[in-house]
């Protein structure tokens, strides 16, 4: 309860009130204070003995404040008697420390009908912790309208309580009258109604009030208010601003506040002074601390001392300490016990290690096991669980249940999903909801998506504009945009299809740089591509080198430029072996030539 009803002022005097408790030590200024206060209360006591009821509460009051119950409660009850308003609430007051509630509330109600807004808050919250709200409501609201601080913040806490709309109206009054508390919930308030106007008048939005209230509760000391503000301004970008918030919120105690101030060193490189407050954070038991001290030693190869803070996490009460010992423990190939600490945060609701489990599982062998989890971590939002459920159907031939997962997936942003949906989609005809999705996976990254989506764009193609000297003119496609971005990404085929692109133009060196690194990738194409453009340049013996690469590896085409090659050279019998091998390969073209050639060659052996 309030000693004097508002913390400011002593009782309804006007007087300042100087703070009783001191250290051992004192400084001249403090000694000279004590002194002042030891003479103020010797005058108060004085004129208190001469029957002054003004002295006689106040020196009531200097004594309530230094704990003298004994001391206090003659010279209050004698104000008291004779009509003092502030006596009586104050005699409340101390009853209420020796455990006398009801009397306690006798008093308030008198001094509260004679007009004490102190005595009428106490009073409102002696009901309400007795469970009476109708009295509660109605002495609160006496002290609020009669501008009492401490009651228009009482008012709006048991208003918010009922979920009464207009808690967040005294809530401002307390805030706007400097309650630090009500500043800090007022912001909270309005942070949960972004899309609203808060108050009309000034046109101000929301989120923009939110964090004005935001900045005065924390500019007075409110820790929490100083992380909120902290948050906004991170989010906006504004970094150094937000991590002066996020000190002073951590020196201040919160242990979330040195948390966020750890990662946001961590993202500006300095990882020690990170480490630095993580320590502090999960030391005062923020488990994302823990976590993130884990992840650190992790990186470092301190398997053990990763170990130790995730399960310091997880002592903490954050499910993702179970989650990472368990991507610890797989990494480490200890894959039972991987096992044990995904289903322990499955079962907590962790819908990434549902995923992870579901994927060791599978792995296993188990895909009876791994099925029910993946859907628990789809369902419950998992994107990676959605496009492995996919999988699954696939793998099975279930070709529409897969497709309803893949869309899923895709529409929540899964590139490989997206990729499939488009694949689908072009199998079906459906080439526009192909290209939709195919762009999508190409704008987020798929080489293969891009490739695909070039084909598309390729077939749409007209045929390129006649010169009017007869020659074509070559204007830059988007087809072609998407094949270089699919090729500079290392997909083979799009290599091939550009260097065939830039051949089409005159452009040899690009054409033989493309086909090139598509043949050194392992490509068949690539290297045949190669071959001929090399043997038009006059290389033969070295377009020789990639027709080989290209037929080992089952390029028919390069098999038959080969036994060219050798019998031009009259290395028949290499030529004949070469023949057999395009026989061999194919197509039914290149076979018909590469047969009618070995036989040729054949003649001219045994002749």
């Amino acid at each position: 309860m309030d000693v004097m009803g508002d913390k400011a002022t002593l009782f309804e005097t006007g007087r300042f009130v100087q703070p009783s408790s001191r250290e051992d030590t004192e400084t001249p200024d403090e000694t000279g204070e004590i002194a002042d206060e030891a003479a103020e209360e010797l005058r108060q006591r004085l004129a208190a003995e001469a029957g002054d009821v003004e002295a006689m509460s106040v020196l009531g009051a200097m004594l309530l404040r230094r704990g003298d119950l004994d001391g206090a409660e003659p010279h209050l009850r004698a104000a008291t008697a004779a009509g003092d308003r502030a006596a009586a609430n104050n005699l409340g007051v101390l009853l209420h420390q020796r455990g006398y509630a009801d009397e306690a509330a006798g008093w308030w109600r008198i001094a509260a009908v004679a007009g004490s807004t102190a005595a009428a808050h106490a009073l409102g919250r002696h009901h309400r912790e007795r469970g009476d709200e109708p009295a509660a409501e109605y002495w609160l609201r006496q002290s609020a309208e009669q501008g009492h601080t401490l009651g228009a913040y009482a008012l709006a806490d048991l208003l918010e309580h009922r979920g009464d709309a207009g808690a967040v109206q005294w809530m401002r009054v307390a805030a706007e009258r400097g309650h630090r508390e009500a500043a800090y919930r007022l912001a909270r308030a309005l942070d949960r109604q972004p899309a609203r106007e808060a108050d009309g008048d000034n046109g101000v939005q929301a989120p923009e009030e939110a964090e004005q209230w935001y900045r005065q509760a924390a500019a007075r000391g409110h820790r929490r208010a100083a992380l909120q503000l902290g948050t906004i301004l991170e989010r906006r970008g504004e970094l150094k601003e937000a991590g002066r918030w996020y000190l002073t919120s951590a020196k201040d105690g919160e242990a979330r506040a040195a948390c966020a101030l750890g990662f946001l060193l961590r993202d500006a490189g300095d990882t020690e002074n990170a480490a630095v407050w993580w320590l502090r954070a999960a030391q005062d038991g923020d488990g994302n601390a823990a976590n993130a001290l884990g992840a650190l030693h992790a990186e470092r190869g301190e398997t053990q001392t990763a170990e130790r803070w995730y399960r310091a996490a997880m002592d903490a009460g954050d499910v993702n300490g179970a989650y990472n010992l368990g991507l610890l423990c797989a990494e480490q190939g200890r894959t039972p016990q991987a096992e044990q600490w995904y289903r322990r945060a499955a079962y907590a609701g962790h819908r990434e290690a549902a995923n992870a489990l579901a994927i060791l599982l599978l792995r296993g062998g188990d895909e009876t096991g791994a099925e029910p989890w993946f859907s628990k971590a789809a369902e419950a939002g998992s994107v990676d669980a959605a496009f492995n459920l996919g999988i699954l159907h696939a793998g099975r031939g279930e070709e529409q249940a897969a497709l309803l997962w893949y869309e899923r997936a895709a529409a929540a942003g899964h590139t490989e999903a997206a990729l499939q949906v488009g694949m689908a989609r072009l199998r079906e005809g459906d080439e526009q909801e192909a290209e939709r999705h195919l762009r999508c996976a190409a704008g987020g990254g798929s080489s293969e998506a891009a490739y695909r989506l070039a084909t598309v764009l390729d077939a749409r193609r007209p045929p390129e504009p006649a010169h009017e000297l007869g020659e074509p003119v070559h204007q830059r496609s988007e087809c072609e945009e998407w094949y270089e971005r699919a090729a500079s990404q290392g997909h083979r085929r799009a290599q091939v299809r550009v260097g065939m692109l830039a051949a089409a133009r005159g452009d040899v060196a690009e054409a033989a740089r493309w086909y090139r690194e598509a043949a050194e990738a392992g490509s068949r194409n690539g290297a045949f591509n190669l071959g001929l453009l090399l043997a038009r340049e006059g290389s033969e013996p070295e377009a020789a080198v990639w027709w080989t690469r290209a037929a080992d590896a089952g390029h028919g085409r390069a098999a038959l430029r080969l036994a060219l090659v050798y019998a031009r050279r009259g290395e028949l019998a290499e030529g004949q072996r070469w023949a057999d091998r395009a026989v061999a390969l194919g197509p039914a073209s290149v076979a018909e030539r590469a047969e009618r050639l070995r036989d040729a060659l054949r003649q001219e052996l045994s002749a």
